[in-house]
Parts: C-alpha cells; sequence; structure tokens
C-alpha cells in the first residue's frame, strides 16, 4: 500500500470509528477567526471563556475590536492565557483587513488562495497552522491544516521523520486527496480526536486505535 493509499484508508478508518466532529465551534467567521488565535498554546476550553467575556461585551465583530484597546482586549480574553500577546495578534489582524480589504471577510477570502496564505503569514503573530485555520475553518477554503498530533499520528506510523517541516506534513495530505474543505476540516478534526484518545504523547492507548498503531514498529 502507497503512503496515499495509507492517508486515504486512514480517513475512512477514523470517520468509521468517530464519525463527524462537528468542528469548528463557532457561531460567525469572525468568531472562528478569533479563535483560531486564541486556541495557540491553550485548550479549547479555555478559549470558550475568552470568546464569552468578548460575546458578553458585544465585541465579536470588526468594530468591537476596534473601539477597545490592546490592554481591554487582553483582560477580556485572558483566560486563553498568553493574553497580552494574543491581543496584540488580534489586533494585527484587524489592522490588516482594514488596511487590505476594508474591513471585509468576504473581499479577504475572495483572495487567491496562495496570495491570501502569504498575505496573511505577512501579519506578525500569525504562523501557518493559525493562517490556514483562518482559511480552512472560517473562509471555507481547501487547505489542510497541520498541528502537533498530525505530526505524531504519521510519524508514530512511519510516514514521516521526527524532523519535518509544516509544509511538507502538509503536502502529504493535500497530494493524496481531493482538494475538498469538508473533507480537510473533517480529517484534521479526526486526527485530534485520534491523538487526544489514543495516539498520545506519553502513553499512547493502542488498544481500540481504528488505525492499529503498533509501537513495537517505530
Amino acid at each position: 500500500m502507497t503512503n496515499s493509499e495509507r492517508i486515504r484508508k486512514f480517513y475512512q478508518e477514523l470517520h468509521k470509528k468517530f464519525g463527524p466532529q462537528g468542528w469548528w465551534p463557532a457561531e460567525t467567521a469572525f468568531e472562528c477567526i478569533l479563535g483560531a488565535v486564541l486556541t495557540q498554546s491553550t485548550s479549547w476550553k479555555n478559549v470558550e471563556k475568552a470568546i464569552d467575556n468578548l460575546r458578553r461585551g458585544n465585541l465579536i465583530s470588526v468594530e468591537g475590536i476596534n473601539s477597545i484597546t490592546a490592554d481591554e482586549l487582553a483582560l477580556l480574553i485572558r483566560p486563553s492565557g498568553y493574553y497580552n500577546q494574543k491581543a496584540i495578534k488580534i489586533k494585527n489582524f484587524i489592522s490588516f483587513l482594514v488596511n487590505e480589504f476594508s474591513g471585509s471577510l468576504d473581499s479577504m477570502f475572495a483572495t487567491e488562495k496562495s496570495h491570501l496564505r502569504k498575505k496573511l503569514l505577512s501579519i506578525k503573530g500569525i504562523g501557518p497552522e493559525t493562517a490556514d485555520s483562518i482559511m480552512l475553518y472560517a473562509g471555507g477554503i481547501p487547505v489542510f491544516v497541520v498541528d502537533t498530533y498530525t505530526w505524531r499520528v504519521l510519524l508514530r506510523h512511519g510516514l514521516v521523520p521526527e524532523v519535518t517541516s509544516y509544509d511538507e506534513i502538509q503536502e502529504i495530505f493535500t497530494d493524496s486527496l481531493q482538494e475538498d474543505a469538508g473533507m480537510f476540516n473533517e480529517y484534521h478534526a479526526l486526527l485530534v480526536r485520534l491523538a487526544k484518545d489514543h495516539c498520545r504523547k506519553n502513553n499512547p492507548v493502542c488498544a481500540g486505535c481504528p488505525l492499529e498503531y503498533d509501537p513495537h514498529t517505530v
């Protein structure tokens, strides 16, 4: 079985085991973008607390975030951790959106995919995972999101070396799958579920793993 065939089979087995994951949990595209920044280095439970604070203040909009200072924003998103840095990142994104697209998400997401990705990566504090999450989950643009969970699963199945880049891992999926935002969304969510339930960083739970990982083969 080729690596591409294994990637496709992994999706089938994960979907069979776990079913649809219903990602991304957000009411609007803008809220999704906020979540993509806030989720850096923290759990989604903490992100939800920060989002709730913003929602209570009626601040989940370009105008809302623009109406407060970075310090005020930091206090509201404190539950997400690294709140001062994240407040600046969010403010940087808002400045970008206003300056480049007059504050319009529709205009931003209408930009050609590779060009938009470069623009997002030019924003201070926005890395590949966050940029791709914004594009996929908020914009419905077919890019595959890679994270530590993705790397761990592929590493343990011998599909990538221990030292490998974000783009190299992303290419494995985009070269193996049809370009489909819905599938990319679901596949990433399923890999996160697998990593949390079975493919843990320490003491993986191999029994019942839908991918039948054998630690003795690594």
